[in-house]
């Protein structure tokens, strides 16, 4: 189990295959006879959030070997242990491919990008992005939703966001309005890129609105602007400032030559590319609902709400 860390690595929990040796920041848990390994390893899955509380106070909240001890954790008999390890283990079984299936997917829709895009933007017509967009910056629509960007799922509304959300204090009057089809760049997209909007409402005044001047297709500056060669060799250039202080010069963003296939050619890209994103969605749809029914089973299980006895 891992003492140390202030993200996600504190409390988290593993088999190890092969002996080894660890240092302070990891405690190694021994069992005896009377528990299943991958049953313990189940509940303390299970329990991660709240081992993860029980971390010492101060600045930088750890574990140690006192604490992880005092864990209690309810031990059935070992023939039941064993036939909710073999339940749960054909959840996990599933999770396992369909995240193997989705890393295979990645894999090709990297490579489409390598072929369809890459391999062929320097033979395409380039113009400055303030041929192609205006920078918009429309305010006082207080009634408007309230819309936050993100890196990973683009403009979405704030109720889509999950855990805690801080509301702006005061008047959003200074909010920008954005409207479906429209681009923004973010405080981030020196790292993740240009996000897209599929909603009508109003974002933080830190933000950039690009709307578009000329015919294109949408989906296709979607995709384009998520690349790694996108913000590699493009979005670079008007990369202002070092480490913590980076963000897009807007003028010089503007003067960046940009990629501007025939809108045909975008059509045509976008639709593979969609496709393809299409599937991996799916397939992460999937995994969410695998992993969901897991969690249901584990509070079932490990909690002693359902028992398993008798013969196998």
């Amino acid at each position: 189990m891992a003492m140390y860390g202030q993200g996600k690595t504190r409390g988290q929990v593993a088999i190890l295959n092969i002996d080894a040796a660890i240092n302070q920041a990891c405690a190694a848990i021994l069992l005896n006879q009377s528990a299943c390994t991958n049953f313990v390893f189940q509940q303390l899955l299970l329990r991660y959030n709240t081992i993860r509380n029980l971390s010492n106070e101060g600045s930088q909240k750890n574990l140690n070997a006192g604490i992880i001890r005092s864990i209690s954790l309810p031990l059935p008999e070992i023939t039941e242990q064993k036939k909710i390890v073999e339940i749960l283990s054909t959840w996990d079984t599933a999770i396992e491919k369909t995240e193997r299936l989705i890393a295979v997917k990645e894999t090709r829709f990297s490579w489409l990008i390598e072929s369809l895009i890459k391999d062929q933007c320097d033979g395409w017509p380039h113009l400055k992005a303030k041929k192609i967009f205006n920078s918009i910056s429309e305010k006082n629509y207080p009634n408007e939703p309230l819309l936050s960007v993100t890196q990973d799922r683009g403009v979405i509304p704030r109720d889509m966001l999950e855990g805690r959300v801080m509301s702006p204090e005061g008047s959003t009057g200074t909010y920008k309005l954005i409207q479906q089809g429209d681009f923004v760049i973010s405080l981030r997209s020196f790292q993740g890129g240009i996000e897209y909007s599929n909603y009508r409402g109003i974002i933080s005044p830190a933000y950039t609105v690009l709307r578009r001047k000329i015919a294109i297709y949408d989906d296709f500056f979607r995709h384009f602007f998520k690349t790694g060669l996108f913000i590699s060799k493009y979005l670079r250039i008007a990369v202002i400032g070092i480490r913590d202080g980076k963000q897009i010069s807007i003028p010089d963003f503007m003067t960046i030559k940009i990629p501007c296939p025939p809108i045909e050619e975008q059509k045509r890209i976008a639709s593979i590319l969609n496709t393809a994103r299409q599937e991996i969605d799916l397939h992460k749809k999937q995994l969410a609902a695998l992993q969901k029914q897991k969690r249901g089973l584990m509070q079932k299980l490990l909690t002693g709400k359902i028992r398993l006895k008798g013969e196998n």
